[in-house]
């Protein structure tokens, strides 16, 4: 599983242009990457311009992330990258909210044992991809030192979260595991091993990973170790 979008198609985008809707192209200054013509010139260009981002930030790190050579990469105009993102800081932000808004729905297999381990597999998949887990490390020590990209690594996660939370609040109902249990947590326990383990260790993120990591979570949610406490 990958937040890739599908490749875009090479176009230069560095002059002010007017599609067939009379909508500005991706060279209007008064547009945000992405509000204008979800369908369009404007969807084409920040895909571009993200897709070569992600590339570089995979192949380099935050460090080696240049908004010229994405503009070339992406071969759109200088003047449209510096213009609609501005900073990498930006660049950065935009590509988070892009990978939020492309990522896999939660799935549902009727268990919340079975679901936390759909949820440790996608996130094992994700961060042992050869493209995805270092643009993943690069975001995160990007974001150590950058407000901005912290906060939007932050609403990336609420997103996520927020996507996987139902599969505890339904075992709830089931009675699965104990009332006022905090979904939240729990999905965040079964993530913060496999994370650990890219950032801080050199061991494979294999599949006995992501079963601990499952497995660990739904032991201490059906013993009550996720209660809220009032």
């Amino acid at each position: 599983m990958t937040f890739e979008s599908d490749a875009p198609m090479p176009m230069d985008a560095s002059r002010d242009t007017e599609d067939a809707g009379g909508a500005r192209g991706a060279g209007d200054e008064s547009a945000d990457p992405g509000t204008v013509r979800p369908g369009g010139r404007t969807a084409r260009v920040r895909a571009a311009v993200l897709q070569a981002a992600g590339d570089m930030l995979a192949e380099q790190g935050v460090h080696g992330l240049d908004l010229a050579e994405v503009a070339r990469r992406a071969d759109v105009g200088k003047t449209t990258v510096y213009r609609r993102w501005g900073t990498v800081a930006g660049l950065v932000t935009d590509l988070l909210t892009d990978m939020a808004e492309q990522s896999l729905p939660r799935t549902d297999t009727g268990s919340l044992e079975g679901d936390l381990l759909a949820n440790a597999g996608l996130v094992r998949r994700t961060l042992s991809d050869p493209r995805q887990g270092p643009l993943f490390k690069a975001v995160i020590a990007a974001a150590v030192g950058d407000t901005r990209t912290a906060e939007a690594l932050h609403r990336f996660y609420e997103i996520r979260v927020a996507e996987w939370a139902p599969c505890v609040q339904e075992a709830v109902a089931r009675g699965e595991v104990p009332e006022g249990t905090d979904a939240a947590e729990v999905v965040r326990a079964v993530s913060a091993p496999l994370y650990y383990r890219l950032l801080t260790t050199d061991a494979p993120l294999d599949e006995a990973a992501a079963r601990r990591a499952a497995g660990a979570a739904v032991a201490a949610a059906r013993a009550g170790a996720f209660v809220r406490i009032p």
